[in-house]
């Protein structure tokens, strides 16, 4: 009977633990789930936060990898599939987007990184110009999946073709993630960065 009733505490303390760890992680209103899968494999969410323009909230934006990270470093050399999801907290000008796109990475990349993403950018640029608005509430995804590519949704419909070249999701993230983010905050939240970390 012992043994039964610690089996049965034991049991309920895993599902606890798992049901905290399943949590949703709520960022300005909006939910942004701790484990996602992409490519038939499961990913962490590595950090969420929400990118400012003066005092105004644009968007919210979640970061998942394979495992998690809390540098910056840790997040680009990460392999595996990877997920960026943005929900909109205002409408967003589809041709602001599209340039803030191209901008973000040619400010953050080198030439030759920037020469071997430029079908990439070309691709995302026109698909958001195109779209006119991303309206509040509505969101996007970038999914990199090894081997096949990088997918964008809009609203989780899978916008055309993969972009296939490997090089254009690494310079996509690096638009937050380098040297002149839009946001610096927001890069700390994504690259898994605590406040206490981040002043020193």
């Amino acid at each position: 009977m012992r043994r039964f009733l610690i089996a049965v505490v034991t049991t309920l303390a895993v599902l606890g633990a798992q049901a905290q760890t399943e949590k949703p992680v709520e960022v300005a209103g909006v939910k942004f789930e701790t484990v996602e899968t992409v490519g038939g494999q499961k990913l962490q969410l590595n950090g969420a936060g929400i990118r400012y323009k003066a005092i105004f909230k644009v968007y919210a934006a979640g970061l998942y990898l394979s495992a998690k990270t809390n540098t910056v470093e840790g997040v680009l050399a990460a392999t595996g599939p990877k997920r960026l999801h943005i929900v909109a907290l205002r409408d967003i000008d589809g041709n602001d987007l599209g340039k803030m796109f191209t901008k973000g990475i040619e400010s953050n990349a080198s030439r030759d990184e920037f020469i071997k993403s430029i079908n990439g950018v070309l691709k995302i640029s026109e698909m958001f110009a195109t779209r006119k608005e991303l309206k509040k509430g509505e969101s996007f995804t970038v999914d990199f999946i090894p081997g096949t590519g990088t997918f964008v949704s809009v609203n989780g419909t899978v916008q055309g073709d993969p972009i296939k070249e490997p090089e254009f999701y690494g310079a996509f993230l690096h638009i937050w993630l380098g040297k002149n983010p839009p946001d610096a905050q927001l890069k700390d939240k994504l690259a898994g960065i605590s406040p206490q970390r981040s002043n020193n």
